[in-house]
C-alpha cells in the first residue's frame, strides 16, 4: 500500500472503531511511518470533528413537535404542506453547505488527486501548508542547516535568498511533495507575536520553474493577495519562489 492508497481508504476513517476493518488497520499503521500521511490524516480528522460540531450546533426549530401535531390534526391545509416544505428545503439547504464546507476545505491532493500544475494551484497548496499547526521537519534558525538538509532529501537548494530575508529569523525548514516536484519550505518569524500553532509568519516555498505551468518569467516580484496574505512570487535560476507574509504589501517589500 502506497501514501495515495492509504490515502483513499483513511478517507473513509471516521472514529476509532473504523480502525477494526483490516485495510483501514494497514493504512493506519502506514500512517505512523510515514510522516506526510500522519500530517494528512490528522488533518482529515481535525475537519471529521470540526463538522460533527456543526451538525450537532444545528438547534431544532422551537415548538417544532407541537406544530406537526397540530397539522396533523387540521390536516394540513394547502398552504401549510407548502410551508412544509419550504421548511423541509430549507434543512436539506443547511445541510448541503456544510457538505460543501467539509469538501471544500481538503485540496484535491487530499482526495489523492494530484492539482493541476497551474501558478494558482500552486499557490493554493502553499499556503494550505502554511495554516497554523502545520509541522517543521528541521527547527533551527541556521540558514546553513536548512540547505544542508533540503540537499539530504534532494530539495530544491541552489536557491538564492533576497539580502533583507537572508537577515531574518528563520524558524525552520520542510519539504512538500506536489505534483511530482519537491518543494523546499523555509519558515521565518517578522518578530510579531505568533498566533499559537504558528511557528512562523513568512514563508518561502521554492520549487523548479518546470512544475508550474504558468509560473512567472521575470525575476521581477509579483505582487499578489491571498485572503490574508499577501505573496509575491518570481523565477530565477531555473528556480520559481513564492514568498509569502501575514501582512500587508508594504511588510512583504521589507523582505524582497
Amino acid at each position: 500500500m502506497n501514501r495515495d492508497e492509504g490515502k483513499q481508504i483513511l478517507l473513509l476513517y471516521r472514529n476509532p472503531a473504523d480502525a477494526q476493518d483490516p485495510q483501514i488497520a494497514e493504512a493506519l499503521e502506514l500512517a505512523k511511518a510515514d510522516t506526510e500521511l500522519s500530517r494528512w490524516f490528522e488533518n482529515h480528522c481535525a475537519v471529521q470533528n470540526a463538522l460533527r460540531e456543526k451538525f450537532r450546533a444545528i438547534e431544532i426549530p422551537v415548538a417544532l413537535k407541537e406544530q406537526i401535531v397540530s397539522e396533523q390534526i387540521s390536516n394540513m391545509k394547502a398552504k401549510a404542506r407548502r410551508e412544509k416544505f419550504v421548511a423541509a428545503g430549507a434543512i436539506t439547504m443547511i445541510v448541503a453547505v456544510l457538505m460543501v464546507f467539509g469538501i471544500s476545505y481538503y485540496s484535491d491532493h487530499s482526495k489523492g488527486r494530484p492539482p493541476a500544475p497551474t501558478l494558482a494551484n500552486y499557490e493554493s497548496d502553499m499556503l494550505y501548508y502554511a495554516r497554523p499547526g502545520y509541522g517543521m521537519d528541521l527547527a533551527t534558525n541556521d540558514l546553513a542547516q536548512i540547505k544542508d538538509h533540503f540537499t539530504q532529501t534532494a530539495a530544491p537548494a541552489d536557491y538564492i535568498l533576497p539580502a533583507p530575508l537572508a537577515q531574518a529569523a528563520a524558524t525552520g525548514c520542510a519539504v512538500k511533495d506536489w505534483n511530482g516536484a519537491k518543494v523546499s519550505m523555509i519558515c521565518f518569524a517578522t518578530g510579531r507575536p505568533l498566533p499559537q500553532g504558528l511557528p512562523g509568519d513568512l514563508w518561502l516555498f521554492v520549487v523548479d520553474r518546470a512544475a508550474v505551468t504558468d509560473a512567472p518569467d521575470s525575476a521581477t516580484p509579483q505582487i499578489s493577495k491571498i485572503n490574508n496574505v499577501t505573496v509575491a512570487t518570481w523565477t530565477e535560476n531555473g528556480k520559481m519562489y513564492l514568498l509569502g507574509v501575514q501582512g500587508d504589501e508594504a511588510m512583504l517589500r521589507k523582505y524582497l
